[in-house]
C-alpha cells in the first residue's frame, strides 16, 4: 500500500510532538539529513485506514515561520516550498495544554497561509491537576479549525485523530489573525502587486527572512532584496503583526480556556525552585552527572570487553579455518577488526543516549540548559554544551552527536571542535602505563598518590584545553551567529519507555551506518599499511629466522613469531613512515618505533599499548601490561640512554592530551559537520598543538 497522503507534525519544543510521531508511525520510522544540512529528517507511515497510508514528517521544533535558526528554515522552506518534496497535504499543530496561547502564535502563522490545518492539544490528561479547563467546541469554532485534544504519552485521542486526518479535505484554510487585514497601506499594496501569485501573507514572509530563498526565481528573488532594502518598515510591521496575533488569540482564550492554579495539585514550582537555585542546583547536577559516567563506565566495560573478545575469536577462527593470503588477512587483520572497532562503541553510545534521553524527557535537561547558559556563553557556546563535554569524558563520539539540540550553528560548531580536547577513556591505557613509567609510587601528604593526581591533573588539563580553545574561537570564528535564548521549562514526567528504545535505536544506528563506514574505511588503509611493505618486507621472515638462530639457538616458536612480526611491522610501510617521521619527532624525545605506535593509534588511541608490545616482540596487546613496562624500561636509545625517561614521557603524555588521535572521532565530526573541513582543522590544529607542547615540554626536562 502506498502512502499518497502527507502530513506534517509542526510544534513548539517540547509540546510532545516527538511523542505523537512516535504514537502515529510506531517502528515505521526512518531518519535521515535533510539536503545539505546535518539537521536530522525524521519520517514514518501510519495506517490511517485499510485504504490508506499517510508519510508522517516530524519537523524540527520552532516558535515562528520567521527562521532564525537552521531548523526553522527548514520549517519554513516545508511549508512555503509547494516544490518540496515533503510539502504537506494537511498540517497538524501540536500544542501544549499548559502553554496554549504561545503555541497558538506559529498556528495563526500557518493558518494565514491557507493550508489545511487540525490543531492538536496534548498532555490533556494533566489539565484538571494543572487547574486548566477548556472549552474545546468554542475554541474550535474561534480557531476555525477541529481541535483535538490527546495524551500522546497515554494514546489517548489518538483514533479521534486519524479519523479526522482521513476528512482533512473539509478543513476550514480560513486565517484566524489575518495581518493583510490589520496592517494595511503603501508598503502592502506594494507587495500585492509584485508577487500576484503569492497571497499577501506568503509574500510577506518571503520578504522577511534573513537568508536567501533558493526556491525563488531570480526575478522574484530580485524583487525580495528591493523590498528587504526597506528594513525599517520591515521591522516595524513585524512587530505589530506579533502584537496584532496574540491581541486577536488573547480575545479567543479568555473565553475558551481558563487557568486557575489554585485548583492544580503539581509540584512543578518547588522543584524549579531546587534544581535552578544558584548553589544547590549544580551541586545537584555534578551529582547526576557522577551518577551517569559511573553507569557508563560500569555497565559499557561488560558488553564491550563482549564485543572485543568476539571479534578477536571470530579473527581467529577466520585465520585457522581459511586459506593463508591476502584475501585471508584483509579480513583477520582489516575488516574485521575494523567492524569491532566500530560496534565496541554502541554500548557506550547506547547507554549515554538512554541517560540523556531520560533527562530530556523528564523535562530536567531544560533545567540544566537554563542554570549553565550563562556560564557557558563567555566561551561562545550555550547551556546546552555542557553535556557533550562532559559526555566526552566517556567518549567523544557519541558526545559530539549530542550537540544537535544546540540550535545555533556557531554554537553547536565550537562545542564540536572542542570536545575532543576533554580526557575520554580510550586515553587511559596511554596515561596508566606512561605514568606508571615515570611517576613514583609515592604519596603527596601522606595521603594523595602522586599517580593518582597526576592522572587528575590530566584530566583538568583536557577540561582546561576544552574551554580555553572555545574562548580562542568565539573571539576568531567569523560566522554569522543568530542566537537567542529561548528555554522552555516543560512539566516533569516519568520518561516514555517507547521513546527511550527509540531514540537509543536511532543514535545508536546512525552511528553504525555513517560514522562507521569511515572508520572501517581507514581501519582497512591502516591494515594495507602495516601488512605490506618493499623488497626486504618479502623475505623477512627467512632473514629473521636466520639471523635469530645465528644469535640465539633456543628461541621457542613464540618468541621467533614475535621476532618475525617486529621485524616485519618496522619493514612495512607503515614502519617506514614511522623511521621518515623520526627526525621530526626526535626533537619530542621519540624514536621510529615510538613513531609507528603514534600513527597505528590514529585508529584507537589505546592501539599504542599493543603497538609498541608487537614492536618490542613481547607478543600481542593481551599481554599482561607489566611485562610491557619492564620491556619499555629496558628499551635504550642510540646513546645507552632510556627511551622512556621522565621528559619523554610528559612529552607523550602531553601529546596524546592534545592530539587528535582517533579517526572514528574524526569521522562523526564528518558526518555532523557534513565538511571535511573542520575535522581536518582539528586534526592540524590539535596535531600542532600537541608537536609545540610536547616539544617545549622535552627540551626544559632533558
Amino acid at each position: 500500500m502506498e502512502s499518497n497522503l502527507k502530513i506534517a507534525l509542526v510544534g513548539n519544543p517540547n509540546t510532545g510532538k516527538t511523542s505523537l510521531f512516535n504514537q502515529l508511525t510506531g517502528l515505521n520510522q526512518k531518519v535521515g539529513n535533510y539536503p545539505g544540512i546535518t539537521v536530522d529528517k525524521k519520517t514514518g507511515t501510519c495506517r490511517l485506514s485499510d485504504t490508506l497510508n499517510a508519510e508522517i514528517i516530524d519537523l524540527p521544533g520552532t516558535y515562528s515561520i520567521n527562521a532564525t535558526s537552521a531548523d526553522e528554515d527548514i520549517v519554513f522552506d516545508t511549508l512555503v516550498n509547494e516544490r518540496n518534496p515533503n510539502f504537506p497535504d494537511v498540517v497538524v499543530v501540536v500544542a501544549e495544554v499548559e502553554n496554549l496561547k504561545r503555541n497558538l502564535f506559529l498556528y495563526s502563522q500557518i493558518k494565514d497561509l491557507g493550508l489545511p490545518t487540525l490543531l492538536v492539544i496534548n498532555m490533556i490528561d494533566q489539565s484538571k491537576r494543572k487547574g486548566i479547563q477548556i472549552d474545546l467546541t468554542l475554541l474550535a469554532k474561534e480557531l476555525k479549525t477541529k481541535v483535538i485534544p490527546i495524551s500522546a504519552r497515554k494514546n489517548i485521542g489518538i483514533d479521534e485523530l486519524k479519523k479526522v486526518l482521513l476528512d482533512y479535505k473539509s478543513l476550514n484554510s480560513e486565517p484566524v489573525a489575518d495581518i493583510s487585514e490589520k496592517v494595511r497601506g503603501f508598503f502592502f499594496e506594494h507587495i500585492k502587486d509584485a508577487f500576484p501569485n503569492y497571497s499577501i501573507y506568503k509574500s510577506w514572509l518571503l520578504i522577511t527572512q534573513e537568508e536567501v530563498i533558493n526556491f525563488l526565481t531570480p526575478d522574484l528573488q530580485g524583487k525580495i532584496k528591493h523590498f528587504r532594502s526597506w528594513d525599517h518598515k520591515i521591522k516595524h510591521f513585524q512587530h505589530k503583526e506579533t502584537i496584532y496575533r496574540y491581541q486577536v488569540l488573547h480575545e479567543i482564550l479568555k473565553n475558551t480556556y481558563v487557568v486557575d492554579r489554585t485548583k492544580g495539585t503539581d509540584l512543578r514550582g518547588w522543584l524549579d525552585r531546587i534544581l535552578t537555585h544558584k548553589i544547590l542546583g549544580y551541586v545537584i547536577f555534578a551529582f547526576a552527572l557522577l551518577l551517569i559516567f559511573q553507569s557508563v563506565y560500569a555497565w559499557a566495560s561488560i558488553p564491550m570487553d563482549w564485543i572485543d573478545v568476539t571479534f578477536a575469536r571470530l579473527a581467529d577462527y577466520t585465520q585457522k579455518h581459511l586459506p593463508q593470503g591476502t584475501f585471508t588477512n584483509l579480513l583477520t587483520d582489516g575488516i574485521i577488526p575494523g567492524i569491532g572497532g566500530v560496534l565496541i562503541f554502541i554500548p557506550q553510545i547506547a547507554i549515554l543516549f538512554f541517560f540523556v534521553a531520560i533527562l530530556e524527557e523528564t523535562g530536567y535537561m531544560s533545567r540544566v540548559v537554563f542554570l549553565m547558559d550563562k556560564i557557558m556563553r563567555r566561551f561562545g557556546m550555550s547551556g546546552k554544551s555542557v553535556l557533550p563535554l562532559v559526555s566526552g569524558t566517556a567518549c567523544a563520539i557519541p558526545a559530539i552527536m549530542t550537540t544537535r539540540n544546540i540550535e545555533s550553528w556557531r554554537e553547536r560548531l565550537i562545542t564540536i571542535l572542542v570536545t575532543p580536547f576533554v580526557t575520554c577513556s580510550a586515553r587511559l591505557p596511554v596515561y596508566a602505563i606512561l605514568i606508571a613509567l615515570i611517576i613514583p609510587e609515592k604519596s603527596f601528604l601522606g595521603i594523595f598518590n602522586l599517580q593518582g593526581l597526576t592522572l587528575l591533573g590530566l584530566y583538568f588539563l583536557g577540561f582546561g584545553a576544552a574551554f580555553s580553545s572555545a574562548a580562542l574561537l568565539h573571539a576568531v570564528l567569523k560566522i554569522k551567529n543568530k542566537s537567542f535564548f529561548i528555554i522552555e521549562l516543560p512539566n516533569y514526567q516519568l520518561p516514555s519507555l517507547k521513546n527511550l528504545g527509540l531514540t537509543v535505536w536511532d543514535k545508536t544506528k546512525s552511528f553504525v551506518l555513517e560514522a562507521g563506514k569511515i572508520i572501517l574505511a581507514i581501519s582497512i588503509v591502516l591494515w594495507f599499511l602495516a601488512a605490506h611493505g618493499g623488497k626486504k618486507f618479502k623475505n623477512i621472515e627467512e632473514i629473521v629466522t636466520q639471523n635469530s638462530t645465528s644469535r640465539e639457538k633456543n628461541l621457542t616458536p613464540n618468541q621467533l613469531q614475535n621476532q618475525i612480526d617486529a621485524y616485519r611491522l618496522e619493514n612495512s610501510y607503515l614502519g617506514n613512515i614511522g623511521k621518515a617521521i623520526e627526525p621530526v619527532i626526535k626533537p619530542l624525545g621519540y624514536d621510529w618505533k615510538i613513531g609507528i605506535a603514534l600513527i597505528s593509534s590514529f585508529a584507537a588511541r589505546e592501539v599504542f599499548v599493543g603497538t609498541l608490545a608487537t614492536i618490542y616482540s613481547v607478543g600481542d596487546s593481551s599481554e599482561n601490561v607489566n611485562t610491557i613496562k619492564q620491556r619499555m624500561q629496558l628499551e635504550k636509545n642510540d646513546e645507552g640512554k632510556p627511551v622512556f625517561n621522565f621528559a619523554s614521557g610528559i612529552s607523550l603524555l602531553l601529546f596524546y592530551a592534545f592530539a587528535m588521535q582517533c579517526m572514528g572521532t574524526l569521522a562523526i565530526v564528518k558526518r555532523e559537520t557534513n565538511s571535511w573541513k573542520w575535522p581536518l582543522l582539528q586534526l592540524f590544529g590539535m596535531g600542532a598543538l600537541a608537536y609545540i607542547v610536547s616539544l617545549i615540554a622535552y627540551q626544559l626536562l632533558k
